[in-house]
C-alpha cells in the first residue's frame, strides 16, 4: 500500500511540473506593462481608433460591431530607455513566435517600422487581430483587437473604408493621448 501511495504521488508531482507551463501570452503581457513606468497602455473605444466615413456598406458596420475593445500598450523609445526598448521587443517577440495560439497574417515596413499582423480564430472567424510594430525612432507596441468571429475580409474592407490617413482630425486626436 505504501508504494502504491509513492508511486502515485511521484506521478502527480511529475504531472504537475510538466503541465506547468512557463510560456508568456499576450495577456500578461498587457497586464505586467499597465502602470509600467515609461508604458502608455488602456482600452480604447472602437470609435476612436475606427472613425468611419459616413456612407459605409452593412458590412462594414456589421464588423464594428464585432468588434469588442482594442487593448493597447506602447513604449516609445527615447535616449534613455534603450535597454528597455530592447528587452519589451525581445518579449513581445518570443510571445508570437513562440506560441501556437497566433498565426502569422503578414508582415510591412513602414516609415521605418516593422510591423507583424497576427491572428487567432479560425480563418473563416477570427478572435482577435494583434499588431505588433517597433521601430528605433518611435519605439515598440502592440495592439490587441478583440472580436468575435470577425470575418477578415470584412475587417480588410473596414480598414480601406475607415479615416486613417495622417491628416485625420480623429488621427490626430487619438495621438494626443500619447503626447506628454
Amino acid at each position: 500500500m505504501k508504494n502504491i501511495t509513492k508511486i502515485l504521488s511521484i506521478l502527480t508531482l511529475i504531472l504537475m511540473i510538466t503541465s506547468c507551463k512557463n510560456e508568456k501570452s499576450l495577456q500578461s503581457y498587457l497586464v505586467d506593462t499597465s502602470g509600467k513606468e515609461g508604458f502608455y497602455t488602456g482600452d480604447l473605444p472602437v470609435s476612436s481608433v475606427l472613425p468611419v466615413k459616413a456612407a459605409v456598406s452593412e458590412e462594414v458596420k456589421k464588423t464594428i460591431k464585432s468588434i469588442k475593445k482594442i487593448n493597447v500598450a506602447f513604449l516609445p523609445k527615447t535616449a534613455e530607455n534603450t535597454a528597455a526598448y530592447e528587452l519589451e521587443k525581445g518579449k513581445l517577440k518570443n510571445i508570437f513566435t513562440d506560441n501556437d495560439t497566433y498565426k502569422s497574417l503578414m508582415s510591412m515596413k513602414v516609415k521605418g517600422m516593422n510591423i507583424n499582423i497576427y491572428y487567432s480564430g479560425d480563418t473563416d472567424a477570427i478572435d482577435e487581430v494583434i499588431a505588433f510594430g517597433y521601430g528605433d525612432e518611435a519605439g515598440v507596441g502592440v495592439a490587441r483587437i478583440l472580436g468575435e468571429n470577425m470575418n477578415p475580409a470584412q475587417i480588410i474592407q473596414l480598414l480601406n473604408s475607415a479615416a486613417i490617413d495622417g491628416d485625420s482630425d480623429s488621427l490626430k486626436q487619438f495621438s494626443k493621448m500619447f503626447n506628454k
